[in-house]
């Protein structure tokens, strides 16, 4: 296991927590992210992740997306400038900028899971659908909710954009903002939830609420299995570089590429977070679960400070990097991808925004190694939403 740490201008404040009894216990401490020894880059590395393994997702996941009317892959594209200036064999970004007629990929883990929770009830119940959301999952929620002839119930914290408020409120959802951060939105979600009509339809897990997670969750396998039949005779990837915010996707990829049995080395997976909400490198450096105060980012969907105890031991263990970039970075990458014809939102750049930080700059060859990146690697990036999606200026 690599960490490089360094005394860093100021401390992330975050509380450590364990669970006892299915009740948290914790206390407040300050955690140093790791900061690559003065090279100014919050990086963490494990290589050893790839000797890891678990159970596959479930194989009718992707037969019960493309049963839906508006089902059709997402375009993977090549971007060989990328690859030029990466110093790797090839790129290709996964393009979520339209999804079952959504702007992100969201609506996959969304549709699985109330398509599961349906399933469950009386033919024809009317089901009041309660989430949390910085902006895609709540559309999405809202939208399958809409469709399936349910209600939806939607908790936004600060930092949302109005235009993606206004997505929500045009599916027929109910919206309450909520004076706090997504954390907070998530706990005031999940008490509205707690009626007898009501079931919280959330993206991320804690102890005692993991099953609906858990269905969204293999909704994104189909994302990934769309990316093997696209690459068709390139084969599988060698690295996939993946914008984490509670893990629920990030976990999804760890899941997709531990799960199979392949004739060449695992992919490498690096996840990508804002600097200002980095809770799952923060828990990577500590080697437990940490609540990161989260501050302002443009990029809103990743701005989580808990990492979905569901996805939590699958990063630990199968996770190879984690890092974690600017806003600056981040509208770079997106003003690249945009030159290059993928119309992405700040959460999709910043796959570029993490790639670039890895694999170029000062430092660059331990991190380099750690993922074992050289001229001939594939790297997959996903693009998680489109411009359209929450479109902060960038």
């Amino acid at each position: 296991m690599t960490r490089a740490i360094d005394e860093p201008a100021s401390k992330i404040t975050v509380v450590l927590v364990r669970w006892t009894h299915g009740r948290a216990q914790g206390h407040r401490v300050q955690v140093i992210p790791s900061t690559g020894v003065r090279r100014g880059l919050p990086w963490f590395a494990r290589p050893e992740a790839r000797l890891w393994t678990c159970a596959a997702a479930p194989a009718e996941v992707r037969d019960f997306h493309t049963s839906l009317p508006e089902y059709a892959p997402t375009p993977l594209t090549e971007l060989p400038s990328l690859a030029g200036e990466l110093g790797v064999g090839r790129v290709f970004v996964k393009d979520e900028s339209l999804r079952l007629g959504l702007p992100a990929f969201k609506a996959l883990g969304a549709s699985w899971a109330i398509h599961r929770v349906s399933s469950d009830r009386p033919p024809g119940a009317r089901i009041r659908l309660v989430t949390a959301t910085d902006g895609n999952h709540g559309r999405a929620v809202a939208r399958m909710a809409r469709v399936w002839g349910h209600s939806a119930h939607v908790f936004v914290p600060d930092g949302v954009h109005e235009s993606a408020m206004s997505a929500i409120h045009a599916e027929g959802a109910l919206i309450e903002r909520v004076r706090g951060s997504y954390d907070e939105a998530v706990r005031q979600a999940a008490r509205s939830a707690d009626e007898p009509d009501a079931v919280l339809v959330q993206d991320m897990a804690w102890p005692g609420y993991e099953k609906i997670p858990g269905w969204i969750v293999e909704g994104y396998s189909t994302l990934f299995a769309e990316i093997d039949a696209q690459m068709g005779g390139v084969g599988s990837p060698d690295l996939v570089v993946v914008p984490a915010g509670v893990g629920s996707l990030a976990q999804a990829a760890v899941t997709h590429y531990r799960s199979r049995p392949v004739s060449r080395p695992a992919p490498a997976v690096l996840t990508v977070e804002p600097d200002t909400a980095a809770c799952v490198l923060a828990s990577l450096t500590a080697g437990e679960p940490v609540e990161v105060e989260t501050g302002t980012t443009t990029m809103a969907g990743l701005n989580c400070g808990t990492v979905s105890s569901l996805a939590w031991p699958y990063l630990r263990d199968g996770l190879d990097a984690a890092v974690a970039v600017t806003d600056a970075a981040c509208a770079a990458a997106a003003r690249t991808l945009r030159s290059l014809g993928v119309p992405c939102g700040p959460c999709g750049a910043a796959s570029l925004a993490g790639v670039r930080a890895a694999l170029t700059g000062t430092g660059d060859a331990e991190r380099r190694a750690a993922l074992a990146a050289g001229p001939d690697t594939v790297v997959v990036l996903l693009s998680t939403e489109g411009a359209t999606a929450n479109p902060h200026v960038i």
